[in-house]
């Protein structure tokens, strides 16, 4: 059997993101399930040595490099048409499960069960610091944009601020008073 699944993965870095907003930098969803696996990791990581949790930090961040796969098939949608009411996010929600089935179905059988479990059902615990990470990197991209004189990603700074407050997650809030300043910074300033 011939599979696809790679070859549709790859085309991830065609895919925009912020569609509906002008970019001083454009960001495709490979770009960002890269950043948003390496902050869900972190998070992980933060949660294990700061306030004694046991999560797999390698499977966060596995299944944070996976988050948005569904979107080689469904396309970008965004925030706002995305989260507009519930019917429209729970039918979304649906349009992103029978892609994550259809992305599964190309990989050969035998690698199935390796992979529908990062795709298709994760672990809560896992699902919770993927989510937080993936707002944590679109919070990076809002500030970075403002920062670069952006003043159409002010709004969406707050908005994704507040989003991130209220995970009530002490690893993002140790993120955020820790790390997060620095992305403010300049490259001469970042000594």
């Amino acid at each position: 059997m011939k599979s696809h699944f790679f070859a549709y993965l790859s085309r991830l870095r065609f895919i925009s993101r912020w569609a509906l907003m002008r970019n001083t930098a454009p960001e495709n969803v490979q770009e960002h399930s890269h950043q948003t696996a390496v902050l869900a990791h972190a998070l992980a990581v933060i949660r294990n040595e700061k306030f004694g949790g046991q999560v797999d930090a390698g499977a966060v961040a596995v299944a944070a490099l996976y988050h948005d796969a569904s979107e080689i098939l469904t396309g970008d949608m965004p925030t706002p048409i995305k989260y507009y009411n519930p019917a429209i996010r729970s039918a979304y929600q649906e349009v992103e499960a029978v892609a994550n089935r259809k992305l599964l179905e190309m990989l050969p059988a035998e690698l199935r069960t390796v992979y529908e479990p990062v795709l298709e059902s994760p672990d809560p615990e896992i699902h919770t610091l993927v989510k937080a990470a993936d707002k944590l990197s679109a919070y990076i991209k809002c500030v970075e944009e403002v920062k670069a004189g952006n003043g159409e990603f002010r709004d969406a700074a707050a908005q994704t601020c507040a989003a991130l407050e209220g995970f009530h997650l002490p690893e993002v809030r140790y993120f955020l008073d820790t790390f997060m300043p620095s992305f403010s910074l300049t490259l001469d300033e970042l000594k």
